[in-house]
């Protein structure tokens, strides 16, 4: 069994077009990423799945392969699955290209869920943190996640879910979880769920991860404090800049 991260890294990015390439403290974003998980103790290979040559040639040197794929792939799992060519048995992380300041550890946790689950209880990984405010609540861009006894993800929601019958709903009380937006895949599940097509429950939320649910995948779901910080729009890199230097790493 091999556990592979893959960083699909497409160039065109409706918001941010070559974001993959945007000076970052220096260096392309794409590189602090594939350094960030080179960094991860689990992973036996990092790999950048990319349509560009020039995001290829941002990781050389690295210890990451940059991996060639068809620009019109329907979404990043579909390039995860196309680069990681995984066997049934491995374990596939799918990071985002966008977040230079992934915890390496969040990633060891995301893949060990599936790693250690020698019963095979669970076919998906991923990772939720609290929401703390009413904002976060109500805001369709924030994501829930309802868990059961085993941290199992039930469902998926841009709805504030779980929905409070009786008095206003307290983010204080950690009921609500934020869904994070990393995913670990079993290698055979990773196939199945790219040749599904989407299910209704996926086209009416917009989350690729009903899919996997309404196929009667089992999700694991880390609890973690670090919601990490994305790189969407120009305007948000010098947010991270300052935040890399703030935290020692450039």
């Amino acid at each position: 069994m091999k556990t592979i991260a893959v960083i699909p890294s497409r160039y065109g990015s409706t918001r941010f077009p070559g974001k993959s390439l945007a000076p970052i403290c220096g260096k392309p974003l794409v590189r602090w990423v594939a350094e960030a998980c080179l960094r991860a103790r689990t992973l036996d290979e990092v790999i950048v799945a990319t349509d560009d040559e020039r995001i290829a040639a941002a990781v050389e040197g690295t210890g990451a392969r940059a991996v060639m794929t068809p620009s019109d792939l329907p979404s990043g799992t579909d390039r995860v699955a196309v680069a990681a060519q995984a066997a049934d048995g491995d374990v596939v992380v799918n990071v985002q290209g966008d977040e230079p300041l992934i915890d390496p550890a969040l990633i060891d946790a995301v893949a060990d869920k599936l790693r250690l689950d020698a019963e095979g209880r669970f076919q998906m990984s991923t990772a939720c943190a609290p929401i703390r405010t009413a904002e976060e609540l109500a805001a369709p861009t924030v994501v829930k996640v309802v868990m059961d006894a085993e941290d199992g993800a039930l469902y998926f929601s841009r709805w504030a879910i779980p929905f409070r019958r009786d008095g206003a709903a307290d983010p204080a009380t950690g009921l609500w979880q934020r869904h994070i937006g990393i995913y670990g895949y079993r290698g055979a599940f990773l196939k199945k769920l790219v040749a599904t097509p989407p299910c209704e429950l996926e086209l009416s939320e917009k989350l690729e991860q009903l899919r996997a649910l309404w196929l009667g995948g089992r999700i694991a779901v880390v609890r973690t404090a670090e919601l990490g910080v994305g790189v969407d729009r120009p305007e948000d890199v010098p947010t991270v800049e300052a935040l890399m230097r703030e935290r020692g790493l450039a």
